[in-house]
């Protein structure tokens, strides 16, 4: 089944969903014992592992962490090669001052907004996504 590529159905029907949770992003080595626990997400860097894992998860391991993080799921299935989408929303959050790491995988895209933005960004996103006309 493939994604969507048309930016307007990408916009009507983003339906973008709170997941619940609060989010880090740290740092470490292969070799660390909590890759036993399976991270949301992993990348791996020149510098060393980059995992977003539960905040819980971080600090009953003593990693080190900047800030938290929530996480929005966009439901709707988008093409890796859509063109536009993601530009458009970040476009939106930026003018609001609201920083965002976005995650595309394969069937959906993934905001990390900050924890204490989660409800001003659903708005954003709902209102966008109601607004939008093309």
């Amino acid at each position: 089944m493939t994604g969507e590529t048309d930016l307007g159905f990408l916009l009507r029907n983003m339906k973008p969903k709170h997941v619940p949770g609060e989010y880090v992003f740290c740092s470490m080595d292969e070799s660390n014992e909590m890759m036993v626990e399976t991270p949301l997400l992993v990348f791996r860097e020149d510098e060393g592992l980059t995992v977003v894992i539960p905040r819980e998860v971080a600090e009953s391991y003593q990693l080190e962490f900047e800030s938290t993080w929530g996480l929005i799921t966009l439901s709707v299935q988008s093409d890796l090669t859509a063109v536009g989408f993601l530009a458009r929303i970040t476009h939106v959050l930026a003018q609001a001052g609201v920083s965002v790491n976005v995650v595309s995988a394969y069937y959906h895209d993934h905001l990390f907004v900050p924890f204490t933005e989660i409800e001003p960004v659903m708005e954003l996103l709902t209102s966008l996504s109601e607004n939008h006309s093309e």
